[in-house]
This record gives C-alpha cells, structure tokens and sequence, in this order.
C-alpha cells in the first residue's frame, strides 16, 4: 500500500477514558505507515502520549463544547498548514465533527455522511426504530413514559432486564450513571427512570438475551466515499470485561456469514460512509443474530482485523480519503487481539467464580496482538501499568463508599 505521508491525520476522542487502547492502536497504526498523527485527547499525561507514533497531543476541549472543539481543530489545521484526515474515535466525537463537516470544509477530509446519521446509529432509542424499518433482529425494546411504566416493562420484558440511556455519550462524568445496566427488581427500573433529568436523554428498556460462550460477536468495516464496503470482517468474543457482557478483552477474527450479510445489508440501507463497529448477540434458541449497537466509528479493537500486509479500516479510511487504491482485504482468521489489563480482569474473575479459563490457549495463538505492549512501542504499556495501578487504587477507595444506586453495571462507559 502507497500511503500520501503528505497528509497528516487528526484523531479526536473526547470521552475521558485513558485506557482507551483503540486511540493508541489508531497512533500506531498510521505512524507505522509515516503518516505524521495528532491526537486530541483528555491529557497529555495519557498512556497513549508516550508513544513514539504520535506526533502531538492536544488536550480536548470541554466534552460537551462544540463550538471549543470547533476552535480547536482550526487551531490544530492552521498549524498544520495543509488538510488533514480527521477520525473520530469515540461516539461524541463523531457526531461532533459530523456536524462540524460543512466548517471544517477545506482543512479537512471526512467521509461524507447523509445529515445526521452518525447521532441517529448511535441512539439506542433510534436504532431499535432503524432495526424494525429495516427488519433485523433486535431484542425486544421500551421507551417507559413514567416510571410506573418502567415497572412494568420490567417485569412485562422478563427480568433481569437491560436498561439503556439512549444517548450515553450525554451522561456527565462523575455522575456515577452508566450507560446500560442490568436492572434486577421493577423498583430499579423506576427509580433509574427518575434520574432521566441528569442524564440527558431518555431511559429504554431491552429484553436480555441469553448470555453465552461464543454468542457475542461484532462485525468491523470501512464504506468508501462511493458506497463500496471496502473492507469487512467478523469477529468472536473469547472474553470480555466485564465478564459476559462487557467490551473485548480477547477477540478472534473468524468467518461468519450470517453476521457479515447483517452488517452488509444495514450499512446499505442507510447509505452509511466510513467506518463502523457492529455488536451482535446470538439468540441460540432461535439462530438469529440481533444488533445490539452500531458505533459510527472505529471499535476500541479495531486492530484484530489487520491482514498480512497490514491493512486495516483506520489506514483504509486514509487511504480512500488521500485518493489512493485499498486493496483487498485477505483475511487472517484464527488472528486474535488481547486487551492485556482487561483480559486479566476477565480471566481473574471468571476462576474466582470456578469458571473455565479460555483464555491462555487464544494468547498464545499465531497471529496474536496486544493492545497496549509493542516492542517498537513498549512505552505507552509501561504508562498504562502505572496509571492503571493508580485507578485501582482509587476504585478500591469507592467501593468502600455507599453506592449511589444498586443496579448492576454492565458494560464501562
């Protein structure tokens, strides 16, 4: 592949997540190549600062400040001095610059998106809509009116039951709300539903599909500016933190075409440009895959789907935008990807629990990728060990405190 080095790339996360390793994967990756990489994240004191790959970091502006980021990224062009490929990488950033596009025409190259689409994939309220225009499966949902109505959708739906707020990107931080839980008792469910105020959008509740080894799967690709799926692939959660539920801690990149034809058909239907990270659970009793999110922008473990010649969606994304050929995508199945502190998070809770540890055999697999340790990079691991230890510390002193609610956590914004 012939990248144009001549055009630099601006990445944009602007959730306060420090061990979010798919913005260092994204550094490496483009640094690789000799793509000179700015990152805006939330301090300069990140583990992903460390690395040798990226050039600059910018401090993000306030997460909920359009106009700040807006003055940024001019700040970050007219000190580049020639346009740049910007690559949101977290939900609030990329329907942020989705709908900075028209201003930041000429300093920046963006796929072009139909109006509003990356807000409309990435509402949990709207994608249920989307799901039942388009006919794919997708767990049973309600949007509670009240939170008596709450109540009874919890126990209408069969509890335990999922509780989503629509648009978690809007929950603030330190709030302790979290964007899906699992909720045990009608009672939680409407007293959830009393906190709709603090958090920004509207509470819905999901029937709870069966969890499930090898039921949890997620599809990565990469629409060209034409409409063309580019690159595709389906993975395999091994492990996931937390356990059962949670984000990718280790990931294996295997065939499934019920899956792929899924995420072929959707991103069509609705003429979607870029990448995109879809989460998918199999129902087993009734072979159907539901969609569970659409993240309009590159997964956190983006990196398990790099072929042999080292392409993946962020270098495709590149690539596509600076008018260069991608070429085609040779799958590498049986390649797996290990999110190092989380996986270990997974593995020591599931023999605390007496369950089965999967996950030693998948390590150790030809083809493996750490997320956070590289040899040509081995820095940014050494950082997040260190801040890691300092969170937990700090995690340990929480627990120790009353919790603000009782419902039961289910995936870590």
């Amino acid at each position: 592949m012939s990248f144009d080095i001549s055009v630099p790339a601006v990445l944009v996360r602007l959730d306060h997540n420090p061990f979010h390793h798919g913005t260092l994967g994204a550094v490496r990756s483009l640094g690789r190549g000799g793509i000179t990489v700015h990152a805006v994240i939330e301090s300069l004191r990140s583990p992903v600062a460390a690395s040798r790959y990226l050039h600059r970091g910018h401090p993000r502006p306030d997460r909920t400040s359009e106009a700040e980021l807006h003055g940024l990224l001019l700040r970050i062009a007219e000190q580049l001095g020639t346009p740049a490929v910007l690559i949101p990488l977290d939900d609030l950033s990329a329907i942020a610059v989705a709908r900075l596009r028209p201003r930041l025409a000429g300093r920046y190259l963006l796929p072009e998106q139909p109006s509003g689409l990356p807000e409309r994939v990435a509402d949990k309220v709207e994608l249920a809509a989307i799901c039942g225009t388009l006919g794919l499966p997708h767990p049973r949902t309600v949007v509670p009116g009240g939170p008596e109505e709450a109540t009874r959708a919890a126990r209408t739906l069969g509890l335990p039951v999922v509780a989503k707020w629509s648009r978690p990107w809007l929950l603030p931080e330190g709030s302790g709300l979290r964007g899906t839980v699992v909720v045990r008792s009608p009672r939680e469910a409407g007293e959830l539903f009393g906190r709709g105020a603090e958090a920004g959008s509207r509470l819905l509740l999901q029937e709870l599909l069966p969890r499930g080894r090898d039921l949890d799967w997620f599809f990565h690709g990469y629409s060209g500016r034409d409409g063309t799926l580019l690159m595709g692939a389906t993975g395999r959660k091994e492990r996931s933190w937390p356990v059962g539920a949670g984000l990718t801690a280790v990931g294996r990149w295997l065939p499934n075409p019920a899956v792929e034809r899924l995420a072929r058909e959707v991103v069509a239907a609705l003429g979607y440009r870029g990448i995109v990270d879809l989460d998918f659970r199999l129902d087993a009793a009734t072979g159907a895959y539901h969609l569970l999110d659409f993240n309009p922008r590159p997964g956190a473990q983006f990196r398990l789907f790099t072929d042999a010649s080292g392409m993946d969606v962020v270098r495709a994304l590149h690539l596509d935008l600076t008018g260069r050929p991608v070429p085609p995508q040779i799958p590498a199945y049986g390649r797996t990807f290990v999110v190092e502190n989380y996986a270990l998070l997974s593995l020591l809770s599931s023999a605390g629990r007496g369950g089965p540890g999967r996950v030693e055999g998948r390590i150790r697999a030809a083809g493996t990728e750490t997320a956070w340790f590289a040899r040509d990079d081995p820095r940014p691991a050494y950082a997040m060990s260190v801040a890691w230890l300092r969170h937990a510390a700090r995690g340990g002193a929480r627990r120790r405190r009353p919790a603000p609610d009782s419902a039961t956590p289910l995936v870590p914004r």
